[in-house]
Order: structure tokens, then C-alpha cells, then sequence
């Protein structure tokens, strides 16, 4: 109980309880699997994931690299295929982080291997960076939510629930900026579109 109110408080916080659910567990339907962090966490990266596929897929292939010039300071700003990249580099080091194993694709730095470079390359990339995201949630439980484990960077410690919330967090960032760069390019993002 003093678990799933924390998850509670921490998705609403964060913003992610959009789903509605009874108030109460045991006024839910009796056809409603149990509820469980794994369940909760999955719902929320498979919406999360639907968002942020679509967005990136949203942008044409000639204008993947596309990078904001002209007025203002936009020197050494990603490009929106290195957003994409950077996204799904995120999803590997936080879930392997949740997993307590090495990422299965070596990165090479914050923004993924630099021979990956086409759309439909990048779009690969992302998709299965989620797979390995719902791999990771699906391992989380009542057991080890809270348990204390090394964190993905650096030294520190953390735990699953920390990195589950910034797994589910993250990309926001960077979904707010490939919007930016959609439009800049003319393109309504597909979450806008009516």
C-alpha cells in the first residue's frame, strides 16, 4: 500500500497519471488485471513511446539533420536526428540502469553510435530502445522498486523507481524540441493534429 501511493504521487507529480483508473482498487472492474508497477510503467512508456515515434517519424527524410540557423544563438544545438539518437541512448543506459546489466549496443557517447545515420536507421534505433525501456519496467516490482542500485552514470546510488520516473520523464525534453523543429519545417507534430 505505501508503495503504490508513493508511485501515485510520484506519476502524478510528474505529470504522467493521465490514464483514469477507479479511486478505489476494489471498486474496479472485476475484469481489470491487478495493478502493478510494471503494469502502471508500461502503460505510461507505451503511451510515451507512441508520442515520440510518431513525432520522429513525422519529420521528413531530407530534413532529418535539420538544425535551427539564422537569428539567435543556435551553435552546437542537436540536430533533430540527434535528439531522436539522443532519446533513445536514454532509454538503453535507464533501463539497463533498472536491469543492473550493460546496454545491449554500445552508445558511444550521449547522442549513439555515429554510423547510424538515416532516418530509417535512427527510426530503428528508437523503436527497439523502447523494446529494451518495456523490458526494463516489466522487471520492476514490489520486491526491488525501492531497493538501492548503482545508477547508470557515475558512482551513485539510486533506485528503480528514480530511474523508472526519468525514463519516463526524459524524453519530454527532447519532445518539446523536435516539436520545435517540426514546425519550424512547416510540419504539425501528429499529437497536434486534430
Amino acid at each position: 500500500m505505501k508503495n503504490s501511493l508513493l508511485l501515485a504521487l510520484v506519476l502524478v507529480a510528474a505529470g504522467l497519471g493521465t490514464t483514469a483508473w477507479a479511486a478505489d482498487p476494489q471498486t474496479a472492474a472485476p475484469d481489470q488485471p491487478k495493478r502493478t508497477f510494471a503494469s502502471e510503467f508500461d502503460r505510461q512508456l507505451t503511451s510515451l513511446e507512441k508520442q515520440m515515434v510518431e513525432a520522429a517519424d513525422a519529420m521528413p527524410d531530407d530534413k532529418f539533420n535539420f538544425a535551427p540557423t539564422g537569428p539567435g544563438d543556435f551553435k552546437g544545438v542537436r540536430t533533430f536526428a540527434l535528439e531522436v539518437k539522443h532519446m533513445a541512448v536514454a532509454n538503453y543506459m535507464l533501463g539497463a540502469g533498472i536491469l543492473q546489466e550493460k546496454a545491449p549496443v554500445d552508445m558511444k557517447g550521449p547522442n549513439g553510435p555515429d554510423n547510424i545515420t538515416s532516418k530509417a536507421d535512427i527510426m530503428k534505433f528508437l523503436k527497439d530502445s523502447f523494446a529494451y525501456a518495456h523490458k526494463a519496467v516489466a522487471a520492476i516490482n514490489e520486491a526491488n522498486v525501492l531497493e538501492p542500485i548503482k545508477a547508470p552514470f557515475g558512482n551513485q546510488q539510486t533506485t528503480r523507481l528514480i530511474l523508472a520516473v526519468r525514463l519516463l520523464g526524459h524524453p519530454y525534453d527532447h519532445y518539446g524540441q523536435m516539436v520545435e523543429y517540426l514546425r519550424m519545417n512547416n510540419i504539425i507534430p501528429p499529437a497536434s493534429r486534430g
